[in-house]
């Protein structure tokens, strides 16, 4: 397969540098500090700190195409470190900044990391066990202070600029992703310079996307979907990027960058609902939004207060997004779409289309990808976007790649005659309950989903006679009586089970205590459930819950 830089495309090292050299002032990427500070660096700095960061790298004399790590929360300086390694001949390899330290050690260890570049974390002291000490440490700005790491200003002080860039073969490899994905194994998929770049000049033009864009940073950048979107085509468009302090000033985040493009997964889209509903009741905004003056109005008052009031076209990727969710947000004047894609192909493969809108559904592939069904309604997906492969696995590559050159996503799915794809779960997360009857979650989560009082939602119930659902609950749900919850629900559960065969119906809903998150295990770094973590956590009190004869279930 042709892995190589297309006609007419500039690659992106060279991009960059055009970039820093055309407009070294203008600004390029923001960062939110503490106290409400924030920090703009414009490209020409961005260029000069990454040419010393590449000039201390070289002066290591490490062997060629060395692998050096990156675990850092999204960060201006994150950006700027993967560059200088790319500067410098090497191969980057982001961590996920949640992962835990003995999984850090592991990803270092396979990877045959030589460097590790320290950022923005959560808990330092946490991961800090998992760094091996026989590697130099370098710390961005934002890191913690630490005796063994190389701090950022003192590198800078005395590196001087990289002269040289090595030059960079498009097929050669760029970088290793780790991911755990839905299963809890890491994987770290190698990427090619001429794959990431195939896919980002795409999404440039899917996207009309051009240097007066601007981009809010919000999923992890060690992830291949905000990687793609933001990190390459910033590079190869010169959009401004932006950065979110954290969780809780992303609506502050929001509101300072007006982004005009925003990724996020359907679990964000779906909080940034809840927050607006939070501020209003669900039955009487609908009502309002129907109302064509008043709605509009409305609708225009919602989107400047949360800083989406310039949003050219959103985009969901990651878990599929329901088709109520879709339309919610196209009522009040967000263009949103569905992405999909997969870290083996650079996060692309199919995207809604403005003029083509078909919620619940993906959308059409992407320009130069080939799709199919196989074996049980796989989806099967081909295109220069595809990974080089799985580092130090070629069993595990040559079942994901087939001869032909497919790449074996293990989601189920069904193509309609116009060529739209839809997904209809993994095919790993299927379950049969007692009496064999197969259950595909994802759909009876959408629906749950849909609800103001519901934040999470996990369908369980292998061997059980009915499965059931595992929720958590909504600040706006946190805070109102217990009775009113759980008429709520009991409402929800029963307009749920009328649309489904007895066998498939909800046995109950199970209102737990604890919200999932990275943090703990129970979710991927782009929000997607880690049902094996979820099963294994509940699996002793599946089946209590499932014979209380009760359809709300509080599992304290």
């Amino acid at each position: 397969m042709d892995n190589q830089t297309g006609p007419g495309e500039v690659r992106v090292l060279d991009a960059f540098f055009q970039r820093a050299q055309l407009h070294p002032e203008r600004i390029w990427l923001v960062q939110p500090l503490a106290g409400g500070q924030v920090q703009e660096l414009t490209w020409g700095q961005g260029a000069d700190q990454a040419r010393r960061l590449a000039g201390w790298l070289q002066q290591l004399n490490l062997p060629e195409r060395s692998t050096i790590a990156i675990l850092s929360k999204n960060c201006a300086h994150w950006i700027i470190c993967d560059l200088a390694i790319w500067m410098a001949g090497h191969i980057s390899v982001p961590l996920p900044p949640t992962t835990p330290d003995d999984a850090v050690r592991r990803m270092l260890e396979h990877g045959e990391a030589k460097v590790v570049i320290i950022g923005k974390l959560d808990d330092w002291q946490r991961v800090r066990p998992g760094l091996p000490s026989g590697i130099p440490w370098v710390g961005m700005p934002l890191a913690e202070p630490d005796e063994q790491m190389l701090d950022w200003s003192s590198l800078q002080q005395s590196s001087e600029p990289l002269a040289q860039v090595v030059t960079r073969d498009p097929a050669e490899l760029a970088t290793i992703m780790y991911t755990a994905g839905t299963t809890g194994v890491p994987k770290g998929c190698m990427l090619s310079f001429a794959s990431m770049q195939f896919a980002a000049n795409n999404f440039l033009r899917l996207f009309l996307v051009n240097d007066q864009d601007r981009v809010l940073s919000w999923l992890p950048l060690s992830q291949v979907m905000e990687r793609q979107f933001i990190e390459m085509q910033s590079l190869l468009s010169g959009m401004t990027v932006y950065f979110a302090h954290s969780r809780e000033t992303f609506i502050d985040d929001l509101q300072r960058a007006r982004p005009t493009l925003f990724l996020g997964t359907s679990t964000t889209w779906h909080q940034i609902r809840q927050g607006v509903m939070r501020r209003a009741q669900h039955r009487v905004l609908d009502a309002a939004l129907k109302i064509p003056l008043l709605g509009r109005r409305l609708a225009a008052g919602m989107l400047e207060q949360l800083g989406l009031d310039q949003l050219r076209f959103g985009v969901a990727g990651g878990d599929v997004a329901p088709a109520e969710l879709l339309e919610w947000y196209h009522r009040i004047g967000v263009r949103l779409f569905q992405l999909y894609g997969l870290t083996e192909n650079c996060g692309y493969s199919h995207v809604g289309r403005p003029e083509r809108l078909r919620p619940g559904w993906c959308g059409l592939p992407n320009p130069g990808v080939e799709c199919r069904l196989g074996e049980e309604r796989e989806v099967l997906v081909r295109s220069r976007a595809t990974m080089l492969g799985y580092h130090r696995d070629p069993e595990r590559t040559a079942q994901m790649i087939d001869a032909e050159g497919f790449l074996h996503t293990g989601d189920r799915g069904e193509i309609d005659t116009d060529g739209f794809l839809r997904l209809t779960g993994r095919i790993n997360d299927l379950f049969h309950t007692a009496e064999g009857r197969k259950i595909v979650p994802q759909p009876l989560e959408h629906r749950l989903l849909a609800h103001g009082f519901i934040l999470q939602a996990c369908v369980a119930g292998d061997g059980l006679p009915q499965p059931l659902g595992l929720l958590t609950l909504t600040e706006r749900a946190r805070a109102a009586p217990r009775h009113e919850v759980e008429q709520e629900l009991e409402a929800l559960l029963r307009a749920t089970n009328a649309a489904l065969p007895r066998a498939e119906q909800l046995g109950c809903l199970v209102i737990l205590d604890e919200e999932w998150s990275p943090a703990n295990g129970m979710l991927t770094g782009t929000q997607q459930l880690r049902r094996s973590v979820i099963y294994a956590r509940y699996h002793d009190r599946l089946g209590d819950w499932s014979v209380r004869g009760r359809p709300v279930v509080w599992a304290d």
